[in-house]
């Protein structure tokens, strides 16, 4: 049976993360049997709480269905490397712990891998058939205005570079970082995608119901920053690589 691998990234989520996780499982045992086998890799960057005593016990209880991966540094991208480069699944994903892209379009990627030649699905709230809910107009118009910036800066063709749902044949993962996707932030997942389209893979475009999560931990300013600095050093490393 083929599998793919969920990862999860946390920092500092004790409040959260058994709820959240126990949901995610939930929904993996209700889905009807499939080709394709699923796992949750918990991947925590640097918690300073019990975070990892938590996980630590939802892998004991769920040995074949959950995995942790342990990194000091912080940083969502340096997370999902993690995660990704220890990974012995075909195919290898990402959402946000707080499960603001509805799960249920999980079954939606396992039915696009199995009926296509597919090698990255990624989630989109900008698609026209999307349903987003609860966004604040801050953060719609930030989102918008650093997609139009990657459009123009860095030539991409995606609507939605940040929203946090994206799949991945794994075999392409090590090709992807070669060539330019290697920021230890956020824009990790945005880079993905630019690399994905220069080396000319099958990206796909995925729908999705999207949830604003009141208590995000997300800040708009040094996130801005921190992607404005990424693009800058991905397109210099895109003129060298792709």
């Amino acid at each position: 049976m083929k599998s793919i691998e969920i990862t999860i990234p946390v920092l500092n989520e004790e409040d959260t993360l058994e709820l959240q996780v126990k949901k995610v499982l939930d929904y993996f045992s209700a889905l009807p049997q499939h080709e394709y086998d699923l796992c949750l890799v918990i991947a925590d960057n640097g918690s300073t709480d019990e975070t990892r005593t938590i996980a630590s016990k939802l892998v004991e209880s769920n040995v074949d269905r959950v995995r942790l991966v342990e990194i000091e540094q912080r940083g969502v991208g340096l997370a999902l490397q993690a995660s990704w480069n220890t990974s012995q699944a075909d195919i290898v994903g990402y959402m946000d712990l707080d499960l603001a892209t509805d799960i249920e379009h999980v079954k939606d990627v396992m039915d696009l891998y199995s009926n296509n030649d597919v090698d990255i699905v990624y989630g989109s709230r900008l698609h026209n058939e999307s349903v987003v809910v609860g966004r604040t107009i801050k953060r719609e118009i930030t989102s918008r205005a650093f997609n139009f910036l990657l459009k123009t800066y860095l030539s991409s063709n995606f609507s939605d570079g940040m929203c946090g749902f994206k799949f991945f044949k794994r075999q392409h993962i090590d090709s992807l970082m070669t060539n330019g996707a290697s920021s230890g932030g956020w824009f990790f997942c945005t880079e993905t995608l630019v690399v994905a389209e220069k080396l000319n893979l099958n990206v796909i475009e995925l729908p999705v119901k999207w949830t604003d999560d009141e208590n995000s931990k997300v800040k708009i300013l040094s996130l801005s920053l921190e992607y404005l600095k990424a693009m800058r050093r991905l397109k210099s490393c895109l003129k060298k690589s792709v």
